[in-house]
């Protein structure tokens, strides 16, 4: 046993914190695997397909019978130590709601301010670009009837309105002044704020998270020495 790790759920996200304390009060992850560990990103667990299971079986699939509505804050931040409940991409899922079990926890890395200020300029420019594919998706068949017509500056003077359109609805998107203060400090995975529900955090044991992350593993991300969990709830 490596040791233990103590979090503390968010009452501001009461969907995650209550599903969280039913399965844990039940045993539900007595026995489950860290089953997806990489190595300054995060550590994830909660498939009960995990319990027991060979390694040559493939994990991440497993998961009650019912997903969770996204609770996602601006305010709660993918900081180390921070307990997140994995998903389903948007291709399949674009609400962005939680799976009934998995959940990760955030180690990431530290940045310098430099770093996060590029970076906040790249997500800002990554929003306007989907912002402006979706506008396009939503002008399809207008698009395509002006290429069949070869009226290029018609398409031109679309582009354009669209790309204003998109930079319009994007705003001030990019990292706060507090998001940039706890990543150049604290750090963590700033990339998935906005992303995914955070709905708790580590209070103790973060040295058992840095071990785990750290730990050896198979090229599916899994660790080649199992580590099992167990999950009791502390009044």
């Amino acid at each position: 046993m490596l040791g233990d790790i103590i979090v503390r759920l968010y009452d501001e996200t009461p969907l995650h914190r209550d599903n969280f304390l039913k399965l844990a009060k039940e045993g539900y992850y007595d026995g489950t695997l860290f089953h997806r560990v990489i190595k300054d990103f995060m550590i994830q667990g909660g498939d009960p397909d995990s319990k027991g299971a060979p390694a040559s079986k493939m994990l991440g699939a497993g998961g009650p019978d019912y997903t969770i509505e996204a609770e996602i804050k601006d305010n709660l931040l993918h900081k180390r130590g921070a307990l997140a409940a994995a998903r389903q991409g948007d291709q399949v899922n674009p609400e962005r709601r939680s799976s009934g079990s998995q959940f990760y926890i955030v180690w990431g890395q530290v940045y310098s301010e430099g770093q996060l200020r590029q970076f906040s300029k790249q997500l800002r420019m990554q929003r306007v670009q989907e912002a402006f594919n979706a506008l396009a998706a939503e002008h399809r068949s207008e698009i395509m009837q002006m290429r069949r017509d070869r009226d290029r500056a018609g398409l031109q003077e679309l582009q354009e309105r669209l790309a204003a359109e998109a930079d319009k609805r994007v705003g001030n998107v990019g990292l706060s002044d507090e998001q940039i203060r706890v990543y150049s400090t604290v750090g963590g995975t700033p990339h998935l704020d906005g992303q995914y529900t955070v709905f708790g955090e580590v209070e103790e044991g973060l040295d058992v998270v840095e071990m785990i992350q750290g730990t050896a593993t198979r090229r599916n991300d899994r660790p080649i020495d199992d580590i099992e969990m167990r999950v009791s709830v502390v009044e």
